[in-house]
């Protein structure tokens, strides 16, 4: 373990890392390049059963900390290091994950330079496991009282994204330990309940997309998406029903889009169609999505009646041809 500067660094950047050997090393260096270099990098190892403490522990900085628990999860994880953090600013990012060399340069100047921000966030690209570009984000810029339009959707798109005055973290407690999975979109309304925030106009967040990830347990996802929805919904008196039905539609959406992701099988397909019901019932615009509704249909159809192999080779020929 190397030993931290003297002095108070502005910024904290915390990392926890599971059985994250094959891409922590990258992640770490596009901190440890970053153009603002007054931080300190709190590398929480969560138990890991593979080489990832190995790897860590050859890095050489000065500004790196190691810190090695049992296996409890992110969001313990995140707490842990929030505790040892000592920046003014704090930001998360997970060990898959990348962020521009102006990252952190960027969001610190929008907070410096807005009178009441306490969040500044950026825009997300996502990459496939190999690193190779996939598809933009949604690249949303809502400034100010962001706290209906996240309620909304959650346009921060990941947990790497944030740059976050420390205070307003320890205010709210850290990280709600109970959820199993959309932690990061909780935190962000339960900041945005008391915090205006402020958008950097720029991709600077590189997520991952890997099919062993968090996300990629639906049925778990929509579970404490909708613990986080009903929390928040009833957290601000006067919000609209309609908001709460916008929120279920576009929830509903990504997790149909989700469950039609490879690898294509007979259960996702199932667990697409309930999906798509739910998102059914609750938009109000279907009579205007009747060609968007017919295709995912279809996608279902083949999933669900043949083999996983022969709609694997026709959804991916399908796929090609657009």
């Amino acid at each position: 373990m190397t030993n931290a500067s003297q002095s108070i660094p502005k910024i904290s950047v915390i990392i926890p890392a599971y059985n994250s050997e094959k891409t922590i090393k990258l992640t770490i260096d596009s901190v440890l390049n970053q153009s603002f270099t007054d931080f300190e990098l709190i590398v929480i190892n969560d138990g890991s059963t593979d080489s990832t403490l190995d790897i860590v522990s050859q890095i050489q900085d000065l500004r790196l900390k190691i810190l090695s628990f049992e296996n409890a999860g992110g969001n313990v994880s995140r707490n842990r290091g929030l505790q040892q953090a000592s920046g003014e600013f704090v930001s998360f990012l997970d060990a898959d994950d990348i962020w521009t060399l102006d990252k952190l340069a960027s969001q610190l100047k929008a907070l410096q330079d807005s009178i009441d921000a306490k969040v500044a966030y950026s825009w997300t690209d996502y990459i496939d496991e190999n690193g190779k570009f996939l598809v933009a984000g949604n690249h949303i810029s809502v400034n100010g009282d962001v706290y209906e339009r996240l309620l909304v959707s959650n346009f921060l798109e990941n947990g790497s994204n944030p740059l976050i005055y420390r205070e307003a973290l320890i205010e709210l407690g850290g990280f709600d330990e109970s959820l199993s999975a959309a932690q990061d979109w909780d935190m962000w309304l339960r900041l945005a309940a008391k915090n205006s925030f402020i958008c950097v106009p720029a991709v600077q967040i590189l997520y991952r997309v890997s099919a062993n990830s968090l996300s990629s347990n639906l049925s778990r996802q929509e579970k404490a998406c909708l613990q986080v929805l009903e929390r928040a919904y009833h957290a601000r008196k006067f919000l609209s029903k309609n908001i709460l039905d916008l929120s279920l539609t576009n929830l509903y959406k990504y997790l149909v889009c989700k469950a039609l992701q490879k690898p294509f099988n007979r259960q996702k397909g199932i667990v697409a169609a309930r999906f798509l019901a739910l998102f059914f019932i609750h938009d109000y615009s279907r009579l205007k999505r009747v060609s968007f509704t017919i295709k995912i249909l279809l996608k279902v159809v083949v999933m669900v009646i043949l083999p996983a192999k022969l709609s694997t080779v026709l959804l991916t020929k399908r796929e090609v041809k657009k």
